[in-house]
């Protein structure tokens, strides 16, 4: 589904939304015992069109600013912004949790959302080439 956004420029933005029902790709991951589940939701060309990522302390603070990022990244994604780029700006970010996560594909993680970026990276865009 199409939505499309004009402003007073004169740019048109159109965000292509997911069905209400669509494939997906759920990873259990952890980070210096912080452990999490992070979901891809696919559009119909197989390339993520969200992200959610659950943490298992419910309702802390971290678990909050997780969905704050994936709202705003999916948005991105679902506005156009190719999934590389996207990468590219949120790979490298570092902050607590750090460390090794046991994903032989991304053994170090500079932070949770480096995590996410690196795990995207693997599993989609270089798959992708």
């Amino acid at each position: 589904m199409a939505i499309t956004t004009t402003t007073d420029d004169d740019f048109t933005a159109v965000r292509h939304s997911l069905g209400p029902t669509r494939d997906s790709v759920t990873h259990k991951f952890q980070i210096m015992g912080h452990e999490g589940y992070l979901t891809v939701g696919l559009f119909d060309n197989g390339q993520p069109g969200e992200i959610f990522v659950k943490m298992a302390k419910e309702g802390s603070t971290l678990s909050g600013l997780m969905q704050a990022f994936c709202r705003a990244f999916s948005l991105a994604l679902q506005f156009g912004l190719p999934l590389d780029e996207a990468v590219a700006r949120f790979k490298d970010m570092r902050f607590e949790p750090m460390g090794p996560t046991g994903n032989p594909d991304v053994p170090e993680a500079k932070s949770i959302i480096d995590y996410v970026a690196r795990y995207l990276e693997v599993e989609f865009v270089h798959k992708a080439r």
